[in-house]
């Protein structure tokens, strides 16, 4: 809305023309998600708690969780409302790529939304049924798949691109290429909410993710750089820098009351959402591979899981002491803030190990 109007009065005014710049505008957005966070937070987090809006504890995980109990959740929803605001303000609303982005963060952060009401307020420990929030979830992936698929212009739109090498692509089909595009957003989504189970230990990492993501949409969307760097040209991903830069903004102001001790929770509404969101520019700029590359401590955190239910169901026994992989070692004896501060560590080597691909080819 803000580029409409800085294009509209930088025909008399040359100074507005700056706004076109896709750099000042992710930068705004980031500011700007910042500041309606903090601006928000305070106040929604004095809501939850009058509402008693708050996360209940597992008996049967470490024992220093459960001061945790009654701490506000659903903060996510302050996340979700900064993103699209800021989004809306700074993005250019004509490109088709940042409303698939935005759309699919807000659809699967309405799904979160329903499954903490459900929890929460109407003390529903269930929420929403594991078949229908996957069904859910499965319908928006699927869709955007089949629509990045058909609006796709040229091969290299639908490609598997190998980080490391040059020349080391795979042309998908129709069919591999939406099964692959709903497996990495609905994959992420669910591995950020796993992920999520200790205070500041998914929204940083995600901060991280999303900002490292900003630079591979901005290269994607240059016909210069792109070239330069051997990636896919993009017409108009370089948009989604913009959306990431929200994500970034909205993160960071979430983390400064989500960090040890947490004031608040962001809950599935805010950790679906997020995980969605970084899924759906993965799929959109080709750097799924490289997501998975970044995003190795939720792959770590989701596949522990399935090795923990796995392990369980075929012999009876665990592999880990207790799943996702955070809980195992705060049962090791590391505290919360150890556990959370190494797998920051680890995320900002990945993340730095992601964006060396942009170069080794």
């Amino acid at each position: 809305m803000l580029l409409a109007i800085a294009q509209w009065l930088a025909q008399d005014v040359r100074f507005f023309s700056v706004f076109n710049y896709i750099t000042l505008r992710t930068v705004m957005a980031a500011m700007t998600a910042l500041v309606i966070s903090f601006m928000v937070g305070p106040t929604m987090i004095r809501k939850l708690t009058a509402y008693k809006i708050g996360q209940s504890v597992r008996s049967d995980g470490p024992q220093t969780h459960l001061v945790k109990a009654g701490t506000p959740t659903m903060g996510g929803a302050l996340i979700v409302t900064s993103i699209t605001i800021t989004t809306l303000l700074w993005g250019d609303l004509r490109n088709h790529y940042v409303w698939v982005a935005l759309l699919t963060t807000l659809g699967f952060g309405v799904i979160g939304w329903v499954d903490d009401y459900r929890k929460v307020v109407h003390r529903n420990p269930k929420g929403l049924s594991a078949r229908t929030k996957m069904g859910w979830q499965s319908l928006i992936a699927l869709v955007v798949g089949i629509y990045l698929w058909n609006s796709a212009s040229l091969p290299a739109h639908t490609e598997l691109i190998v980080p490391f090498f040059k020349i080391l692509v795979f042309p998908l089909g129709a069919g591999v290429f939406i099964v692959l595009t709903y497996l990495v957003i609905v994959g992420t989504s669910n591995a950020v909410n796993l992920t999520d189970g200790l205070d500041g230990l998914a929204i940083m990492p995600t901060v991280m993710v999303s900002g490292a993501l900003a630079i591979f949409a901005y290269v994607a969307g240059n016909a210069v750089f792109s070239k330069y760097l051997g990636i896919p040209y993009i017409p108009g991903a370089g948009e989604l820098a913009v959306f990431c830069g929200g994500i970034t903004g909205a993160g960071l102001a979430f983390l400064w009351f989500n960090a040890y001790p947490a004031e608040v929770f962001m809950g599935d509404v805010g950790a679906l959402a997020l995980g969605a969101a970084l899924g759906t520019v993965a799929v959109i700029v080709r750097q799924e591979l490289v997501l998975f590359i970044m995003g190795g401590v939720f792959v770590v955190e989701a596949v522990s899981v399935m090795i923990q239910v796995a392990s369980f169901k075929l012999t009876g026994k665990r592999v880990f002491r207790m799943a996702p992989l955070h809980h195992h070692y705060e049962l090791k004896g590391w505290k919360e803030t150890q556990v959370v501060v190494r797998f920051w560590i680890i995320t900002m080597l990945l993340v730095l190990l992601g964006l060396a691909t942009l170069k080794l080819r």
